[in-house]
């Protein structure tokens, strides 16, 4: 999970990485303090006839990882435009298939399948 923001004129810029595990004694300790429950979003499955997704998919899994600017780079060209291609760099950052890790410059997408 990243954070990003201002606390007054400070910017701030968090990452918050759990284990599967941490994320759920995280939910156990808040609903024994009486928060509600937080339901899971349903994810709709990838249709068969999503070409372009499966090919987003397909240019990071082939390289492995990528930076940020060169996925959406090759985002953009898969999709025919920015907009698209950020669409498609949100889809995969979300995506349980991958997994982004903080760079020095910018975000690295990482395939793991």
């Amino acid at each position: 999970m990243r954070i990003r923001g201002h606390i007054g004129e400070w910017p701030v810029d968090l990452s918050v990485e759990l284990e599967p595990h941490e994320w759920a004694q995280l939910g156990g300790q808040l609903q024994a303090a009486g928060a509600p429950a937080v339901a899971a979003v349903p994810t709709a499955p990838v249709r068969p006839d999503d070409a372009v997704w499966q090919a987003a998919r397909e240019v990071l899994r082939k390289a492995g990882q990528l930076n940020g600017p060169q996925l959406l780079e090759a985002l953009e060209g898969l999709a025919g435009n920015t907009a698209a291609g950020k669409r498609l760099l949100v889809r995969l950052r979300h995506s349980s298939e991958v997994r982004v890790e903080s760079g020095a410059d910018a975000p690295v997408y990482h395939w793991v399948g």
